[in-house]
């Protein structure tokens, strides 16, 4: 159910020479300090408060019926199975939620609340120290290939998901891989889970629902839904995959059984960041991102504009990759952290804005969520001395200013892999970590590589030594688990810098599995502490949600911590 890595979607805030003269005054200000130095939060209002949302909220009767919505993304989709590693991206997840079952819906607060198109009932019980949840399908849903969801459907997916065979490449197995049986129940339209462990994030999984015919083999896992969608039962279906004009069609699904969507089609375009924003202002998409401050300073006042904001569950991160080289020593890892001047970054990120960009001190909640931590303790403040004191001490032997230090007779040089469609803010950024890091004796050397091979072969290869990306939609914390466990025999799921330790997996299975909150929350942040020490990664900002939309689009924006419904987006009349 969670939404998964983001590239970069905002623009250059300024000339580079202008970045390196904001990072030396935060600099002189923040060395040695705590992590908050350096921000000046008077000139940014708060950060939208806990599951705060805007989208122009509208009933259907004031809505026109038909017409199309035009959005950007920022590749065109090559695996449409959102459980497969390859799929796990956010375009993915809003396409299959489109068309394919979604169980479980969340609300502005993330809270998950049943689809009545799917579900009359989802019970759970407790036989001994079991969970049993009891899924009552409606009648009404079917395959477009005419056959009724059923159990075989929910068995397919946990066997192939959660069932341990590396052959079936999967992204994140988190709650699957917690089931002991799938069966049918009282009725053909009854479906009976039931869990060797107690999981407490289970509305998450079966979202999307995926039909067995179509996951049944690692074959059809994989090859099915390379570029195609072979089998689906929602509102809308794929019309057309447009290589050659790099756009997706979806349209309305006359077999649908639920309330008939407002708009007739939705077309995808894959844009770069600065044709994406060309394009709204060409009247050639309906939506685009504005959290820039370049951005929002065009799109504010600009024709036919409404500008949304809100808050949700979005993460900006280096990833650290721990596999092998120099990073596979924790020492260097942790001198990576505090060498990374984390408040100039945000404090880059947050020029011109509405809102303030805060620092993030926990992978698991966002600053303004319930059970948010900071946990982040000495490895996330900016420290440049502790940090050349600890490659001293790693073997690392600097060899003076502007060159990288070396040890046995290699250099420290370590490679940041970016895709070609980062956007310049996520250049610029790559290249402020270059400058910091030369300064604890580090050299980076920035590489771009094509966008659509940047996760396959780059990140899930572990074909990199740091890349810049984002996590989003992680509201259920179990579902951030994939990112920091342990890889496990051919299997990377999201841990893609391959760095994670027994007590992590220990402390993350039992909060999985704990059904008090506030309980499971002590536990996450444990789990939070353990990983920040291991230098998993150098978390940086939690990335504010401005969004520009063409006026009149309703049900559509900022949805706080919760989904769009499509069916209910349209144009007011």
């Amino acid at each position: 159910m969670p939404r998964r890595r983001r590239g970069w979607q905002v623009e250059r805030l300024r000339a580079w020479s202008a970045w390196l003269a904001v990072w030396a005054l935060v600099v002189l200000t923040a060395t040695g300090c705590s992590g908050s130095g350096g921000h000046d939060d008077s000139r940014h209002r708060a950060l939208p408060t806990y599951g705060t949302y805007d989208i122009n909220a509208l009933p259907s009767g004031d809505l026109r019926s038909g017409g199309t919505l035009t959005l950007p993304i920022t590749q065109m989709i090559t695996q449409f199975n959102f459980n497969h590693v390859d799929g796990a991206l956010d375009d993915v997840w809003t396409v299959d939620t489109m068309t394919e079952p979604r169980l479980f819906t969340r609300d502005a607060e993330g809270v998950p609340r049943i689809v009545r198109d799917y579900l009359t009932s989802a019970t759970v019980s407790t036989a001994g120290s079991r969970q049993v949840v009891t899924y009552r399908l409606d009648p009404k849903a079917r395959w477009s290939d005419g056959r009724a969801l059923s159990w075989r459907d929910f068995a397919a997916q946990w066997h192939a998901v959660g069932g341990g065979d590396d052959r079936y490449p999967v992204a994140d197995p988190s709650g699957y891989d917690r089931i002991a049986d799938v069966r049918r129940g009282a009725g053909a339209h009854e479906v009976r889970v039931t869990f060797k462990r107690p999981y407490a994030d289970w509305r998450r999984l079966f979202t999307p629902l995926f039909p067995a015919v179509a996951y049944d083999s690692p074959q059809h896992f994989d090859s099915d839904w390379q570029g195609r969608l072979p089998v689906t039962a929602g509102p809308f279906k794929l019309a057309s995959v447009d290589r050659t004009a790099q756009t997706l069609t979806l349209v309305r699904d006359a077999a649908w059984w639920g309330t008939r969507p407002r708009l007739d089609r939705i077309v995808f375009r894959v844009l770069d960041p600065d044709a994406a924003l060309q394009a709204f202002l060409n009247g050639e998409v309906d939506a685009v991102n504005a959290a820039t401050g370049e951005a929002y300073a065009q799109l504010a006042q600009a024709e036919d504009t409404a500008i949304r904001i809100g808050s949700a569950w979005d993460e900006v991160h280096i990833t650290l990759n721990g596999a092998g080289g120099p990073l596979a020593d924790r020492a260097v890892r942790g001198a990576l952290q505090q060498a990374v001047d984390r408040p100039a970054l945000a404090e880059v990120a947050a020029s011109g804005l509405p809102v303030k960009v805060p620092l993030l001190g926990n992978h698991f909640y966002m600053t303004n969520q319930p059970g948010y931590a900071d946990d982040s303790g000495p490895y996330g403040r900016f420290d440049l001395k502790a940090a050349e004191r600890a490659l001293d001490r790693a073997g690392w032997r600097s060899r003076g200013a502007g060159k990288p230090r070396t040890k046995d007779g290699r250099s420290l040089t370590l490679r940041l892999v970016l895709s070609e469609g980062t956007n310049r803010l996520g250049e610029d950024l790559a290249q402020l970590v270059q400058q910091m890091l030369a300064r604890a004796g580090v050299r980076v050397d920035i590489e771009k590589v094509p966008a659509s091979a940047y996760g396959p072969q780059y990140l899930d290869k572990g074909n990199f030594d740091l890349a810049i990306f984002r996590f989003t939609g992680l509201t259920y914390p179990s579902s951030a688990y994939a990112v920091y466990r342990r890889p496990a025999g051919g299997q990377v799921f999201e841990n893609y810098g391959r760095v994670g330790s027994a007590e992590v997996d220990q402390l993350l299975d039992k909060a999985a599995g704990t059904l008090d909150e506030r309980a499971a929350q002590r536990l996450y942040n444990q789990a939070d502490t353990e990983i920040w020490r291991l230098g998993h990664d150098i978390e940086l900002y939690q990335r504010p949600q401005i969004l520009a939309v063409r006026k009149g689009l309703a049900n559509y924006g900022v949805p706080g911590l919760g989904d769009i419904d499509f069916t209910k987006v349209g144009w007011e009349k």
